[in-house]
This record gives structure tokens, sequence and C-alpha cells, in this order.
């Protein structure tokens, strides 16, 4: 990696352009490029020769350790004596084969820095190979500089009877570098004593003369220098290019006869990779049964249990149908492998997701398990998962509890075969904004030059970046976007030459990972198939080939997909059990609730899966769902497609009848009703489109996919083709060409972003139980989801402040009363132990036994005399003090701080003696308890004030629980705001949008920059997340002395979305006036069937014992469409304001009683 800058494409083409007609790959210790090169290089006419460029242990492979052959330095074994370099090539399959073992092997057995060979695998796999001396860093040539010809000599060969004297060549390059030429005359000796036979290659980094410039920038990334680093890692010259036949036989002019033996390498390689196999994993059935015999039986089994009254009509045919279609393909394995591995997550407790993607569409799926719709019910259909006029491998995703993803891939490796699953290598490469950077920082600009250049860029669009090409490119769609980054390039020398470089860095690799999901697995071993590699950190066993590569190739990709949520829900249901001893299944709750369709239409769904956002919020709360179907409309509608032709909003509004329902032709509105109901008259899902095709047009569901995929590609040659047929069916069933012209041009955008819906459906269900967890078990169901995101400060501020909102207390950690997460404790939830800093989970183990076993906790001294010595630390006391676990106790936390040593001090005597047996602190007898509980400790009663006790809570905790700043000035933030900082984080808010925003100064890094100018990276939070602003030179001059922690500001600023995680430039800062008063009445909001006596009377106590001057309004609110009718109370009534009437109110109206 960071060292070829050889673009494939490119190299392609140039070698096509110059007609040499072949050309071998030989990467460094890999063959990581070999399949996407081989299928390049046949697209463009070209022989690809496949090859590697070894990495060979100097010893034995299990030799982890340096060696030098001499006294070490430059002529020394490469890489301070890890290894030589070793050149060789597939000459057939045979050798393809045995190349990409050894390869594998090198990963496998023999790394050290680097995958190693040696001597021994390469005998034993050297078949259909041809190898070479190699390059200064091989063998040979190393014991040649050394001046050690005997021994160079003696290793050649045994290079030669392993290889055969017809398939080791002595190889000489010309780059005009010294040291080839120093070893240049006993290369050709050796060749001579040996009668080894000369070849003629030329090392290639880069595909143009002018492209060294680029190559050198990507060494410079590689070794993390600059180019004018003069001590950087760099190549001598810029020879290192593509040369054709003519220049190389001009530099071998004295030698062409090892440039005819180049010629006859191309000639004898011929390779074929393994493609469009079924290489799926073989699934164990019973004696007697095929793969196929045992799917029919078993999805018959399931369909049956599905339908324990009796099978509906119509089931059993589409059953027989997908079997069909299922054992013809030969997928009955898939399926059946599919089935055996969501079998086990249910049977060892692991929570599945009930659908992903279009699998969703199929009955066998459902009677097999594997999905949890049905999908003759949902309208989902088959054909959109698997088309039976097109054999595709199908694709079904599994979703697992992100906890235990691990345990599935164990599982799947242990059943298949350790050699027949792996994970999958993915390579990043360099995008536009990075190679910027990237380019800037190895000329040695400064960043913010950089900065200014990818600013100038237009904005990332579904993911996706213009390409530096496309913005100098007039076709590009999107070319007239990128004025303002041309008109720079032009404008400014040093933009030019970052911009310069940057396109020769750009869609090179950049490093290789692994992917998030995918698992590959095989009905061969993979090593008699593909590549593969060990990763060094954790022996993780890595594809070689990339995800297309393997699916191509005809081997099983699966993603094993880690989802939070699931996590969620599973920890809610355990909670429900503890906390109100009811056991809820899932699985068995019909897609219909009260309270959950009323929490949905109050857009109330933070924390709820796919309904988290403010405007998907906001979407919810104008369409009111009241059944499953909005829901899974939803999903499917909050997409920038859709979006973009507002049919999310006219989803809402004739669902709600604020506009009509609108035929698409009026002799369409008859025949389509039936597809579209559902939907209002909208296309919304994919399958909408096949279905209208069937329907009006006569197509078969399978033709009508094809229809539907070749409408999204959006080529016109190809919807040409298509526009035929489809008129013809029409226009058979007797529909006119204006009705034919109007659909079609409806059916084309639609198709574009319409939604899987089988996919949306899957997804739907998860937001439906999520939703249902909330309105139903909301203590339970948020301490889940606190604990799911405890390492996630903001998204936990987030959820905190929902907690506050629904009148949930969330308490802060107790010694006598939490577990290691957040717990629900009645109607309440308690902060987890283990999220306070400092305190382990063997911390937290320790207290919870002690606790069980020996009693609770009844005061600072009986918790140190309790616990194990090792809780019995300074930095975990102290951080237990300060996040409030000894409150219920009855102890200050300052009298604590104050005490805390000399009682550590106390206690730590018994402790030791304790550890080592010498007497028991709780034993009986005559032995006197030396535990802390007979130390007179003298704690002090004053307290922190309360911003140091909160700083003190927020530095344990990272979150302020038992109370927080802000609370009590939220009117103040609301009215000098325009969004939260929760806001920023939501497609609502677009970069380079100016916003103004208001919170609490929690963090502030003063740095100075290169030029000596001060600025600053202030973090701001409200009550709802944070971020970071940063205040550069000229705000930072202008607002430095208001910059203090625990200020609370209001910042106008540019939001900056081209990260990962929002920022924002600083513009202005403000203080504001947190004294000023709420302005305006209290309004109290009351459903009409909750306005009782009791409640009345109830809520009235609550307002006297709060008086003040703000006039108090109630509106009640009817279960009728009837507009609210809202009410002043008496003078009597008036308020003040506060948090603790917020709080007093919610717990008895409910949390959506302020408005």
């Amino acid at each position: 990696m960071l060292d070829g800058a050889a673009k494939i494409e490119d190299l392609a083409k140039e070698v096509a352009r110059q007609g040499d007609g072949a050309i071998a790959m030989t990467d460094h210790g890999n063959v990581f490029g070999a399949f996407d090169f081989y299928k390049t290089m046949k697209t463009s006419g070209v022989k690809p020769i496949i090859g590697i460029e070894a990495y060979v242990a100097p010893e034995s492979r299990f030799d982890k350790r340096r060696v030098k052959w001499a006294d070490g330095g430059e002529d020394d074994v490469s890489a301070g004596g890890a290894y030589t370099h070793m050149t060789m090539w597939a000459e057939n399959n045979t050798g393809l084969s045995n190349l990409f073992r050894l390869s594998s092997m090198a990963y496998l057995e023999g790394f050290y820095y680097k995958p190693r060979m040696d001597k021994e695998i390469i005998a034993a796999h050297a078949s259909g190979l041809i190898a070479t001396t190699g390059c200064p860093g091989g063998e040979i040539q190393t014991r040649l500089r050394m001046g050690a010809y005997a021994e160079a000599r003696a290793a050649a060969a045994i290079y030669r009877d392993i290889f055969g004297a017809d398939n080791y060549f002595v190889e000489i390059m010309e780059h005009g570098i010294d040291i080839e030429k120093r070893v240049k005359e006993d290369l050709l000796r050796l060749a001579k004593d040996l009668g080894l036979p000369l070849l003629a290659t030329n090392d290639l980094h880069y595909t143009y003369a002018n492209d060294a410039q680029h190559h050198a920038a990507l060494l410079a990334l590689q070794s993390n220098s600059t180019l004018n680093d003069p001590k950087r890692f760099k190549f001598d010259n810029f020879e290192f290019y593509l040369k054709d036949a003519a220049q190389m036989r001009a530099l071998f002019k004295d030698l062409e006869v090892a440039c005819d033996n180049t010629l006859l390498i191309a000639e004898r390689c011929n390779v074929t990779l393994r493609e469009g196999e079924n290489l799926l994993p073989k699934f164990p059935v019973p004696s007697g049964e095929s793969e196929d015999s045992w799917l029919v039986k078993e999805a018959e089994r399931g369909l049956r249990e599905r339908f324990p009254q009796g099978v509906p009509d119509g089931y059993k045919e589409r059953l027989d149908f997908e079997l069909g279609v299922m054992t013809k393909m030969g997928f009955a394995g898939y399926f059946l492998v599919v089935a055996d591995l969501v079998a086990h997550a249910k049977k060892v407790g692991i929570r599945v997701g009930p659908a992903r993607g279009s699998a969703a569409g199929s009955l066998v799926s459902y009677s097999l398990g594997i999905t949890l719709l049905d999908p003759i019910k949902h309208r989902l259909l088959f054909e959109r998962f698997l088309n039976p006029d097109r054999i595709s491998m199908p694709d079904i995703d599994l979703d697992f509890d992100e906890r235990r993803r691990e345990e599935m891939i164990r599982y799947a490796t242990s059943t298949y075969g350790d050699d027949r699953v792996a994970q999958i290598i993915t390579f990043g490469t360099m995008k536009s904004k990075q190679a910027i950077k990237d380019a800037t920082r190895v000329l040695a600009f400064p960043y913010a030059l950089g900065e200014k250049i990818t600013k100038t860029l237009p904005p990332t669009v579904m993911g996706k970046d213009i390409s530096l090409a496309g913005a100098f490119d007039e076709s590009h769609e999107r070319y007239s976007e990128a004025a303002e980054f041309r008109n720079l390039y032009l404008a400014e020398p040093d933009v030019k030459t970052v911009v310069d470089v940057a396109r020769g860095l750009e869609g090179l690799k950049r490093q290789w990972g692994v992917h998030a999901a995918g698992v590959i697995l095989s009905r061969e071993p993979l090593m008699d198939v593909i590549p593969i590699l060990k990763r060094d950190a954790d022996g993780a066993i890595i594809t070689q080939f990339d995800m297309g590569a393997c699916e191509k190739t005809g081997l099983l990709k699966m993603d094993f997909l880690g989802l939070r949520n699931l996590s969620v829900m599973d920890d809610c249901l355990l909670n429900i059990e503890k906390n109100q001893s009811k056991k809820i299944v899932l699985e068995e709750l019909p897609l219909e609730d009260k309270k959950t369709f009323e929490l949905l239409s109050r857009g109330e769904t933070l924390g709820v899966f796919q309904l988290d956002s403010a405007p998907i919020r906001a979407l919810l709360r104008s369409m009111a769902p009241d059944s499953f179907e909005d829901i899974s409309a939803v999903i499917a509608l909050y997409r920038p497609g859709p979006m973009g032709v507002n049919a999310h909003n006219d989803y809402a509004d004739r669902k709600n009848k604020r506009k009509k329902i609108e035929p698409i032709h009026p002799e369409l509105s008859e025949p389509l009703s039936e597809i579209l109901k559902d939907t209002y008259g909208l296309i919304v899902y994919q399958e909408q489109v096949m279905a209208i095709a069937q329907k009006v047009a006569g197509f078969s569901l399978a033709r009508a996919d094809i229809l539907r995929k070749a409408m999204g590609k959006k080529i016109k040659e190809i919807l040409d083709q298509e526009y035929v047929p489809f008129e013809a069916g029409m226009k058979t069933n007797g529909y006119s060409k204006g009705a034919i012209d109007e659909l079609w041009k409806t059916l084309i955008p639609f198709s574009d972003y319409a939604f899987n819906r089988a996919h949306s459906a899957g997804y739907g269900v998860i937001s439906f139980w999520t939703a249902y967890l909330k309105a139903n078990f909301p203590t339970e169901y948020m301490a889940a989801l606190l604990t799911s995101v405890r390492d996630d400060k903001d998204k936990s501020a987030l959820y905190l402040n929902e907690c506050r909102r629904m009148g949930i207390k969330v308490l802060p950690p107790d010694v006598n009363e939490s577990d290691a997460e957040y717990t629900p404790r009645g109607s309440d939830i308690r902060f987890g132990l283990a999220a306070i800093r400092n305190v382990g989970e063997n911390v937290v183990a320790s207290i919870v036994k002690a606790r069980n076993e020996k009693g609770r906790f009844s005061s600072f001294g009986d918790f140190l005399a309790k616990v194990d010595s090792f809780v019995c630390n300074k930095k975990t006391i102290e951080s237990l003090i300060k996040g409030g676990a000894f409150d219920s106790l009855g102890h200050s936390r300052k009298g604590l701080m104050a005490v805390y040593l000399e009682a550590l001090d106390a206690v730590a005597e018994s402790k030791r003696a304790e550890s080592i047996g010498q007497f028991d602190l709780f034993g009986s007898g005559s032995t006197t308890t030396t535990s802390v509980t007979g130390v007179a400790l003298d704690i002090p009663t004053d307290e922190w004030e309360k911003a140091m006790l909160l700083a003190h809570e927020r530095e344990m905790l990272g979150l302020y629980v038992s109370d927080h700043p802000l609370l009590g000035v939220e009117h103040v933030l609301r009215g000098a705001r325009d969004v939260s900082i929760s806001q920023l984080f939501d497609d609502g808010v677009t970069n380079e949008q100016i916003v103004t925003i208001a919170g609490l100064i929690t963090s502030i890094q003063r740095k100075v920059n290169r030029q000596g100018a001060s600025w600053a990276i202030v973090t701001v939070e409200d009550l709802e997340g944070a971020i970071d602003i940063q205040f550069y030179s000229n705000a930072y001059q202008q607002h430095a002395l208001n910059l203090i922690e625990d200020r609370i500001v209001v910042i106008r600023g540019r939001v900056d979305k081209q990260q990962d995680v929002p920022r924002i430039a600083a513009l202005d800062l403000s203080i504001p006036n947190i004294n000023q008063a709420p302005i305006g009445p209290f309004v109290i909001r009351l459903p009409a069937e909750q306005c009782t006596p009791p409640i009345v009377d109830r809520m009235k106590e609550i307002l006297r014992s709060h008086p003040g001057t703000r006039e108090v309004h109630l509106r009640i609110e009817g279960a009728a469409a009837s507009a609210p009718t809202t009410f002043r109370l008496d003078e009597g009534l008036k308020v003040t304001s506060s948090p603790s009437l917020s709080a007093d109110l919610k717990s008895v109206l409910g949390p959506d009683c302020l408005v």
C-alpha cells in the first residue's frame, strides 16, 4: 500500500495503446489487486500475467528474528534482516493456485513485519510457476553486492532445482541506478555459469513518466513526511514508468535475448481466474436426503408450524413456486445454511432481526424462520428477491445483537469449517477531499489551505463527492456546481499545485481494512479458491480479494450485522422482567397498539429505530401514523429521492385529507387503485412499480423486475428498448397513448427512488417494537437505551434530556442501588456504576457481590469494610465520591473528599491481613474487628457549591445527572438560538449554513497556528448534545475574554459538515441574560379524557405550591378533530416556572403536558 501509483484503468489503456499485448502484476507480498487487474486487462484486450514480488524469510519462515549475512547496512538482508524479495508469475492455472496458496501461507505462517515465504513452501508449491533472481532486494543480488558470489551461485542453483532450469531466470533491470549497475556483471556471469536464461524487466510504480511526482507524494504519505524533507523515503530517479517494447530493446540493445525471453514468458503465461462457480457451502443433510429434498421438507414443515390452524389458500402454491426456483438455481444449500444460522442464534438467546432487504419477500424464508413477516399478507414480492428469469446470487443479510455478533461468526466457522469461512477485506480509496488534504500536507502547505480548497468543492450528495476529474469535465452532471473550485484553481498558483498532486493521488488505495459485517463461506477450502491472509493483531482470517471479487468467483457472501437496537430491545425486556415481573415476547405482538401509534403521532420517537431524527419526528406529527403500513412508508419516504419531489409531505397530506388523491391518469384510476390504495395514490415501493407493469402491461413479475432495474439505471438506449414491450402490452389491454405516456413519465423518476418494500417493512417491525417498548415501558426502555450509548456522551446527554422531558428521573449512581449499567428502579432510572470514570467492571462486580452477600452498606466505613481490597484504592473511591455514589449514605461529597484518604489508610492493614487469610473481618469469636467501622471518622457536613458539585459530577460521569446548569434557563436558550445542538446532526441543517446555537462552554483548547496567531476549539453543550466550535484568529481575538468554562453563551457560526462529525466556525458570540423571566403564559396541555376532578384538584395543588407572577393557561385537547380549547386560570394559580414545577406536573399529567 502507498507504493504503487499506477491506476489499473490508465495502465490498461496505455498498454493497449502501445500495442504490447501483455503486462504482469507483481505486487509486494500479496495479490490484493489480482482480480481487478485480470478483469480490467481482459476488458481492454490486454493479456494479464499474475505474479507476486514475494517476501522470503532469510532462513525459516517460522524463525521470527532478524538475520544478517554480513555486517548489516544497506547491502545486507532487507528491512534490517527480516526478509529478501523474489519475483514469480503463474504460468498456468496450477501455478495460479500455487501462487495464491503461497501468498496465503506467507501470511498464515511466516508473518514477521511482512508476510514471508521460505524455500520449503516454495519448493512444495513451485509447479506452474516461473521465477527470477529478483530485484536488488532479492537474495541473489544481496549476496552479490556483499561480494559473496559463491553463496549467490549456490542459492540460485537451489532455486533452479526447485523451479526447473526453464522456469528460473536471471532478472536484469536498467533504471539508471547504481544498485543495479554494481551487480550487472556478476548476474551475467551467474547466468553463464548455471546456464540460466536472462530476463529483462522494468519496475513499474506509475503509468506515465510525469506521474513520478504523484508517486513521490504517495511515498511521502507512506513515510509520514513531506516532499521538501531531504531524508524522506524516495526513489533515486523518475524511470519507474511504463516503457514500450522499443524503449526496452533500446535499453538492452547489447542483451536482446533478455528481451526475447520477456516476450517468451508473456506467451507462456496463460491463466484463467475462477468465476461464476457455485461454491456455496454444503449443508449436512440426513442420510437419504439431498439439499433440494431437505429444503422442500423443512419449508413445508415450517409453513405448517406458521399456520397451525391450517395453511391458507394460495400459500402452498407460492411455496412450491419459490422452492422450484431455488432448487433449479442450485441455492437449496444456501437457504438451509441461513436457516441454520438463524435457528442457532435463537437457540442460544441471540436476538435476530425480523428481516433485512428483499429476503422478506420470500415465503420460503418466512417458513424457515429466517424472516418474521408474512410476505403474502404484506404484499411483498418474491421476484424482487430472486428473479426466476435471471440467475443471480441471493443476498440475505442478518442482524444480530451487536454484542454477540462475534459469537455468530465463530459458530459459522466451527460449523462450516475454519478453512472455509473468512471475513472480507476492504480497500480505502483516496477520494477528492482526502486527496486534497493529503496533497496539502506532503507539499508542506498550511492545513488551512487544504480546508479552503475542499470548502469550494460541491457538497456531498447521498454520500458521494464529485471527483476532481469530474470538477474539470464539462460533461459531468455536477460540473456547474464546481465553478468556485475551478476559479480558485486558476487564480492561485499554490492551489493549482495542490490540486494537480491531488488528482494523481485520487483513486489510489490508501489502506486495507475489514468489511464491517461481511463474511465469506465456501464449499471448498478457501485457500483452494482465493488467497487469504491472517491479521497479525488478532489472528482473524480475511480474504485478499474484496467482496465483489469473492462474489464473482461464486463464493457466498453474507452480512453478519451487529444492530444496537436489538441489544436495546433485549436489555429492555430483561429490565421489564426484573422491574415489573412481566415477560414480553415481541414476536407474538400484533403490529397494532393504541399507545404506540399515539407516541408516533406525537413525534416522540427519540431513540426509536429509524425514526430518531428531528425532521422525521416532524414528519410523523404531520402524518399521524395509525397502521404498520404508515411506519413502513415513513422509512421508505424519508430519503433524498422522495423528499426531493415532496412525496413524504404528499403522503401525509393525502392520508389526512389535506390534499385530494389524484390518479396518474383517469384511465388508470380503477386499474391501479388496489396497488396504490395503501399509499394514497403515490408510488412508494419498487414492488408497486413491478405490480403496475404486471397489471397494465401484462408483464410477468420476473419481467417486471428487469424493467424496474432498467428504469433505475436511466440509460436512454435501454429505456427505449424496454418501452416497446411496455407500450405494446398496455395497448393490448386497451389503454390510450395518453395513459401510456403519462404512466411511463411517472414511473421513470419514481422507480429511481422507490424503495424496497420488503426492506422498509422488515425494518418497520423493529421501529414498531422499539416504539411499543418506549410507549408502554418507558422507564425500562430508556434505561436500556442509555446503556447502549454509555460510551457516547453526546447521545447520552440527548437521551438523558429525553428522560427529563418524559418525567423519568435519572438518579446519580449509588453503591446500594446501582448495577453496572443503567437500571430501572420503579419509575426512576439509576445511573450505572460502570459508567463512572476509573470504575472498572471488576470493581462493580465486587460492590454488587458484597452488597448481596453482606447486606446493604450503612455508612462509608461499612462500605470500605465489606468490599474487596482492590476496590479500596484512591482513584476508585475518589471517583465514586465525586460521582455521587455515596450520597444515599447521608454524607456530603465535599465531606467525604476531606476524609477518604484517612479512611483508606485505616482500612489498608486489615484488608492486607484479610487478603492473606490471617483473620476474617466479619468472623465471630474473640477477634476484634479492625475495619473502618471501628475507627471514628469525623466527616464534615458542608457541601460544595452547586457549580463545583456539578463540575465534579460531570468530570466523573461525563454528564450532568443530578442537575444541569442549564435547567431553569431553557426558555433563554430557546429564545436565543435557531437550532438545538442535536439538530445540527440531522439532514435538515446543511453544510455552510449559518446557525445560532446556545449552551454551556464545557471545555476550551487554546492553540497557536504556524503563523503565531492564537485560536481555540471550544466545546459547547446544551441539554441535547455537544459540539466543537472553532474560533479562528479574528473571532478568537474578538471574543477570547468571554471564552470561560461553565459560561452560558450564544454563538453564531457557519456549519461544517465535511467531516464525519459536524462542527462550527464561530462568527460571533454573545452572553445571554439568564435572569430574564419567561415571557408569556405558562401553558399546560390536558387531553379531554384526563380532565377529571381528581386530576384537576391535584394539578391545582401543584400550581399553588409554586406561587409566582406568571399566568397559567390550560389547553384542553379533545380526541375528535375539533380545535383545542384554552382557558386562563385564576389569579391565585399564577406560578414561578422552574424545573421542579415541570417535573411535578409531568409526574401527574404525563411527559407531554407542557407546551
